[in-house]
């Protein structure tokens, strides 16, 4: 979209954002209300609905409702892939207000929003729904007077449970495959970033999603969260966020009904540059739009780059003059290349991150502070540490922020070591030019994806998950279909 700064501007000041819940195909309001705040400029945006038990009963009932007598589960594959190929054409119709939407409620670059989540929500909703007739079942060969069938069959009520920091797609991610499989879903969106999945529930009621398989309930991780998560009529709860909260799912699933719980969690994702890099300028400029992209807010940031010492200053001075000539500013403007941070109380735990790098004796080779100020919003200096020692706060712990560690190595078995010295196993880069080296190191790497001489890249045809601590499960391909099915066995004796 070749929209201008003013063009995105008038459009923020005359677009309305849904404040109700969705629940059976309708606006419902209940529980209180919640002010939902910019972080490009601090200003509020709209009053929405505070959900809490109450809510997410309701919703799970009518989510309950369409899968035990509704007609979803019982379409036709095929006529359900239509629908969704209808809701992704009517995405399409809306991206300009739904990029907006995103931008204003998290802070992201709109024409991040429009260019990069939009697409990919869009490419989500068409590949599954491209996907559901094609998927087959079994029947494997046994004695001549038996019929064994292995058939796949959708699980049931599905809760999600998303982050602010890509809304949408990741909302896609699940709600896309779980209907795909025939399955009925109750989402709960970021009380940060509600209004973009308050939005896009209305466009899959447009598209004739039939009441109840589509809920959104709007409100706070420990009580709407917290309810979903214990409710015994969910069967299936897939969530990404904090390790942290993730435990507490867990725990949710144990004290109730043992649903099963699929769990994207955090990262602490190594960058690895090999003196070998086939391009040593592309790999520094890799390693400072992948810590930077999205403000840092990416659970697969590369924010750890692990260079060997023979080339650590010279890519490190290249990331540092990136992050130098960055521009940092209004997420509505198309000039901008970093945009706020999700809020003063994100921005403020970025910060401490930070002060305590500082203190503990990592080098600040640029950023650690506060700008803009004056605009309300909440903006940080892109930064980058460098003599981070392996054991420090900031080589171990999600920052989650544009906060990059800078870690220097002399040998391969050492840049092994650092990199899966974390408790966390999401993703990892590398940067070489020998194909055995590429494939020894991948293999050794203890992460759910490994880029090798690119970083953040793919498509809906592979899964994308962690390992370790950084969870369970996987989002993406053909295999999200896993988490959202159950397998039957009939045998026949004949």
């Amino acid at each position: 979209m070749d929209a201008t700064y003013a063009d995105w501007t008038r459009r923020a000041a005359t677009l309305r954002f849904p404040g109700s819940h969705v629940i059976d195909g309708r606006a419902h309001d209940g529980g209180g209300t919640f002010t939902v705040v910019s972080p490009r400029d601090g200003t509020e945006l709209a009053e929405v609905a505070d959900g809490g038990g109450a809510e997410v009963d309701l919703a799970v009932a009518a989510a309950r409702r369409a899968f035990d007598q509704g007609p979803w589960p019982r379409l036709a594959p095929a006529e359900r892939g239509r629908t969704l190929l209808r809701v992704a054409d009517l995405i399409e119709r809306r991206r300009a207000d739904l990029a907006l939407t995103v931008s204003l409620e998290m802070g992201k670059p709109v024409t991040d929003a429009h260019d990069i989540e939009l697409r990919a929500l869009i490419a989500t909703f068409r590949w599954y729904g491209e996907l559901a007739d094609k998927l087959t079942d079994e029947s494997p060969h046994t004695a001549p007077d038996s019929l064994a069938l292995v058939t796949r069959e959708p699980a049931g009520v599905v809760g999600a449970v998303v982050p602010w920091n890509f809304p949408l797609t990741l909302a896609g991610w699940k709600i896309a495959p779980a209907l795909a499989a025939g399955c009925t879903v109750v989402l709960k969106p970021s009380e940060k970033s509600p209004l973009s999945a308050l939005l896009l529930a209305r466009i899959a009621d447009e598209a004739g999603l039939p009441p109840g398989v589509l809920n959104v309930v709007a409100g706070h991780g420990p009580v709407a969260g917290r309810a979903l998560g214990l409710h015994p009529d969910v069967d299936v709860l897939a969530f990404t966020g904090s390790t942290a909260v993730g435990r507490h799912y867990l725990r949710y699933a144990a004290d109730s009904n043992l649903k099963r719980v699929w769990l994207e969690l955090g990262g602490k994702s190594p960058n690895i540059v090999l003196p070998d890099a086939p391009d040593l300028e592309q790999a520094a400029a890799t390693a400072a739009w992948g810590i930077f992209f999205n403000q840092g807010e990416m659970c697969t940031a590369p924010s750890r780059l692990l260079v060997h010492s023979s080339v650590a200053e010279r890519v490190t001075e290249a990331v540092v003059e990136r992050a130098r000539a960055l521009r940092v500013g209004d997420p509505l403007d198309p000039a901008t290349e970093m945009g706020a941070l999700a809020g003063r109380d994100h921005l403020d735990r970025v910060l401490g991150h930070i002060r305590t790098a500082v203190g503990t004796g990592a080098r600040l080779r640029t950023g650690g502070e506060r700008i803009l100020a004056e605009t309300g919003g909440a903006y940080l200096r892109p930064t980058v540490f460098d003599r981070v020692a392996p054991d420090s706060a900031l080589a171990r712990e999600e920052v989650f922020g544009p906060v990059l560690s800078v870690l220097a190595f002399d040998d391969l078995d050492e840049a092994v070591a650092l990199a899966n010295s974390t408790d966390y196993g999401l993703a990892a880069g590398l940067w070489t030019s020998d194909l055995s080296t590429a494939h020894r190191v991948a293999r050794a790497l203890r992460a759910g994806t490994v880029w090798v001489n690119c970083y953040e890249e793919g498509d809906l045809t592979v899964p994308f998950g962690g390992v370790k601590q950084s969870g369970n499960g996987r989002d993406k391909s053909a295999h999200a279909l896993e988490k959202y099915t159950e397998l039957k066995t009939t045998w026949i004796r004949l």
